[in-house]
């Protein structure tokens, strides 16, 4: 069972140790580019905050944005904003996401995201957990894969696993670290290729993060993934 709670703190030290990282840069530094192609740091920044403005939406019954250019726009806009006015934004509004989540909700309840995906809302904290520890790794500031915390990374494996079962173009294939077993792709009785690797490794891979050069397939290719 999900506990949102729980998830909460984690999504508040998430967001510290992103921020105490994070203000050891200068100006410079934040209009440097990214790990994510096209982005600066100040767009992960800025994406981060307004993240967490969109998932309060969801949280409350609004749309989580305007539209897909509104979020594209205020991404661009708020990109070139010095160091210290991104780390107030991605603070402050942290802080506004924390604030709705202590409201007394219906956590069983389904809210909808983006492009229609739809999910139950007490989900919802974990998802800002994932927007908060995989772009502090994007910003490429000595936080790596192999630093995300234990729970974090195998739960991020078995939503991604998920999110690729049943895909046409990913064929049925079991992934394992050696100590956990997950099953993606199409469905079949058997898997035709398992991948194998370290968790931070098949997170990496899963996440288009990495491209899977620390995996070993067998039985086939390494599949190729589609977008997320």
């Amino acid at each position: 069972m999900i506990d949102h709670a729980r998830d909460l703190v984690s999504v508040r030290e998430a967001t510290d140790r992103l921020l105490t990282a994070a203000a050891k840069l200068d100006n410079a530094a934040v209009a440097e580019p990214s790990r994510l192609p096209g982005w600066s740091r100040g767009h992960v920044l800025a994406h981060i905050a307004r993240n967490a403005d969109a998932l309060v939406n969801v949280l409350q019954g609004r749309p989580m944005y305007v539209s897909a250019t509104a979020r594209d726009a205020d991404i661009e806009r708020d990109a070139p904003r010095p160091l210290d006015v991104q780390l107030t934004d991605v603070r402050e509004s942290g802080s506004r996401f924390q604030q709705a989540g202590a409201e007394p909700a219906d956590w069983a309840r389904t809210v909808e995201l983006r492009n229609g995906v739809t999910d139950a809302a007490a989900r919802v904290p974990f998802r800002r957990w994932v927007e908060v520890e995989l772009h502090h790794v994007d910003l490429g500031i000595g936080y790596e894969l192999e630093d995300l915390p234990t729970e974090f990374v195998q739960r991020e494996i078995d939503f991604l696993a998920d999110r690729f079962t049943g895909h046409a173009d990913v064929p049925p294939t079991r992934l394992t670290d050696g100590t956990h077993a997950w099953s993606t792709g199409r469905e079949a009785d058997v898997a035709e290729v398992t991948v194998r690797g370290t968790a931070p490794d098949l997170l990496g891979w899963l996440a288009g993060r990495r491209d899977g050069a620390g995996l070993t397939a067998e039985g086939g290719a390494l599949p190729a993934l589609p977008s997320l």
